[in-house]
C-alpha cells in the first residue's frame, strides 16, 4: 500500500514512465520525494518539483521527452541532467551515474551506470538513496534507507570517508538533514566529518553558501549549527562561529555568546536574512571582549560584527543586496538598547529612519537577542518593545515617518538664501532635517523662518570670526 503522497506523485509519472518503457528504458523516481512522502514529510521545495534517473544516456532522455514536455533544458546535459517542464512541473532526469571529485578540483568527474543500485550507492545518505520503479511501483532500497528512517538514523551507502571523498559538502549535508529529519547521525559518519572536514576547501563558495541558506532555514537550525561546529567543519566556512565559544564572564561563567547565538537563530522566523543576521549579531564579541570591575564588555562589538558580517558574506560570494540587508541588521541590532531613558518623538523618528525598510526585522531581532532565564528581565524588555512598536504607530498615523525628509528641499533652500548648490545647502538640509526629527513637520513657512534665523546666526558667526582673525594679525604686528 502505497502512502497517499507517494501515489499522487506516480500519478504524475506514469505518462512520462510510459514512454521511456516504449523507448525500451528504465525510469525511477529517486530522491527526496520519495523519502518525503514515506514519512509522511513535505520537502521544503516546490511541490511540483520531481526527480527520476534511468538507464538512458542525455542524449536519449532529451529525445524522448521532446515534443511531450512544454519545455526542454538542457544546462546539465553534460551532467547527465536533463530538465523539462510538463503540465506546470518541473522534471529533472538524470541518467545513472557515479561522480567524484579528484583531490584538487570543484568539479565533479561523471561517469555514467547502467544500474540504479550503482547510482544510489552513489548519493550521499541512506534515506535519500531509494527509488521507485515506474511503472511497476517497485522500491529499490538497497542500503537500508527505510530502517535508517523508522530507527530516525542518518548513515551514508558506503563507508563514510568515501562518500564525503567523492562530493565533500555531503558533510554539510548531513548537518542540515540531522536538523531537518531529526536524525542521529551515526558515530562512523561523525567521525568521517571529523577526520576529513578540511576537504570542503575544495567546494566552490556558492555550494557553500547554498547549503548554509538551506540549514537556516529548517525549523531548528541550531541543530545543524552545533553539529557544525562540534565535527570542525565550521572552521573551514564560518570559522567566526565557533570563536563565539567564550565565556561572557569567567568568573560567573554566564551564558557562553555561540549558546546565545544559536538560541537567537532558533527563536527568529524563517526568514533567510534575518536568520543570517541572527548568526553574525554577536560575531564581533571576541575581538572587542575587554574586563574591568564591573564584569565583562563587548564596546563598538556592532560595529566590529558589521564588519566582519560583510567580510564573510562576501567570501561566502552573497548577493551585494543580502549582505548590505544582513550586516545593517547586525550594526544596528543594539540600536534599542541606547534609549534606556525613554522614546522621545525625535528619538523613534531616527529610530525608524536608521532601520528603514529593515525596521520589522530590526525589531523582532531585537526582541529575539533576549534569551535570559530571568523572567523579569525578560518581561521588561518586552515590555519596552512593546512601548516603542506602540509609539511608532502612533507616530505613523500622524505623519509620514517611514520617509522623513526636510521641510524644504534643495531647491526651495538655494531660492530661500540666495545661494548655488554647494556645501552651504547641505549643512541647511542637515539643520532642518534635525528640526523635522526634533519636533515633527513644521510647515513650509515655519521652516523657511527657522532657516533665515540660522543662516542669519551663521553670517554673524563667520563675521564675528573674521573680526577676531584681523585683530590676531594686528596683535603680531605690533
Amino acid at each position: 500500500m502505497l502512502p497517499a503522497r507517494l501515489e499522487s506523485l506516480v500519478e504524475a509519472s506514469t505518462d512520462l514512465a510510459t514512454r521511456f518503457a516504449d523507448a525500451g528504458h528504465a525510469l525511477y523516481l529517486v530522491g527526496g520525494s520519495v523519502r518525503d512522502a514515506i514519512v509522511g514529510a513535505t520537502s521544503g521545495a516546490d511541490e511540483g518539483d520531481l526527480d527520476f534517473t534511468t538507464d538512458a544516456r542525455p542524449d536519449r532522455i532529451e529525445a524522448i521527452v521532446s515534443g511531450w514536455a512544454d519545455a526542454v533544458w538542457t544546462q546539465g546535459k553534460r551532467f547527465g541532467t536533463i530538465g523539462c517542464l510538463h503540465a506546470g512541473r518541473r522534471l529533472e532526469i538524470t541518467t545513472h551515474r557515479a561522480e567524484a571529485y579528484q583531490p584538487d578540483s570543484r568539479k565533479p568527474a561523471v561517469r555514467f551506470g547502467d544500474r540504479v543500485e550503482d547510482d544510489l550507492a552513489r548519493r550521499d545518505f541512506t534515506v535519500n538513496a531509494m527509488a521507485l520503479r515506474l511503472p511497476d511501483l517497485e522500491l529499490i532500497d538497497p542500503y537500508g534507507g527505510l530502517d535508517d528512517l523508522a530507527a530516525h538514523r542518518l548513515r551514508t551507502p558506503l563507508d563514510p570517508a568515501e562518500s564525503f571523498g567523492d562530493d565533500p559538502l555531503r558533510m554539510l549535508r548531513a548537518a542540515r538533514f540531522v536538523a531537518r529529519l531529526e536524525l542521529e547521525p551515526d558515530p562512523a559518519l561523525v567521525a568521517a566529518v571529523e577526520a576529513g572536514h578540511a576537504r570542503l576547501a575544495i567546494v566552490s563558495p556558492e555550494r557553500i553558501r547554498d547549503e548554509l541558506d538551506k540549514i537556516l532555514m529548517v525549523p531548528r537550525p541550531s541543530v545543524a549549527l552545533w553539529f557544525v561546529v562540534r565535527t570542525g567543519l565550521a572552521g573551514e566556512f564560518l570559522p567566526e562561529l565557533p570563536a563565539l565559544a567564550l565565556e561572557q564572564d569567567p568568573i560567573h561563567r554566564h551564558k557562553d555568546v555561540l549558546a546565545h547565538t544559536l538560541a537567537v537563530v532558533d527563536k527568529t522566523s524563517p526568514d533567510r536574512l534575518l536568520r543570517l543576521a541572527a548568526l553574525f549579531h554577536d560575531v564581533g564579541k571576541p575581538r572587542t571582549r575587554s574586563f574591568d570591575r564591573g564584569g565583562v564588555s563587548f564596546h563598538h562589538h556592532e560595529v566590529v560584527g558589521a564588519r566582519m558580517t560583510r567580510e564573510r558574506m562576501t567570501a561566502l560570494r552573497y548577493p551585494n543586496a543580502d549582505i548590505e540587508v544582513v550586516a545593517e541588521l547586525v550594526n544596528l541590532h543594539l540600536r534599542f538598547h541606547t534609549y534606556r531613558l525613554g522614546w522621545t518623538d525625535r528619538a523613534v523618528r531616527r529610530y525608524v529612519r536608521d532601520a528603514g525598510p529593515l525596521l520589522d526585522r530590526l525589531n523582532e531581532l531585537t526582541r529575539c537577542d533576549c534569551t535570559t532565564r530571568n523572567a523579569a528581565k525578560a518581561r521588561a524588555l518586552a515590555r519596552r518593545m512593546d512601548e516603542l512598536e506602540a509609539r511608532i504607530a502612533e507616530l505613523r498615523a500622524q505623519e509620514e515617518l517611514d520617509a522623513i525628509r526636510p521641510d524644504l528641499d534643495g531647491t526651495r533652500v538655494m531660492e530661500v538664501l540666495g545661494v548655488g548648490p554647494g556645501r552651504d545647502v547641505g549643512r541647511a538640509l542637515a539643520f532642518l532635517l534635525d528640526l523635522r526629527m526634533e519636533e515633527g513637520p513644521l510647515g513650509e513657512a515655519e521652516a523657511r523662518r527657522r532657516l533665515e534665523a540660522w543662516w542669519s546666526g551663521q553670517a554673524g558667526s563667520a563675521e564675528r570670526a573674521g573680526q577676531s582673525g584681523r585683530a590676531g594679525q594686528s596683535g603680531q604686528a605690533d
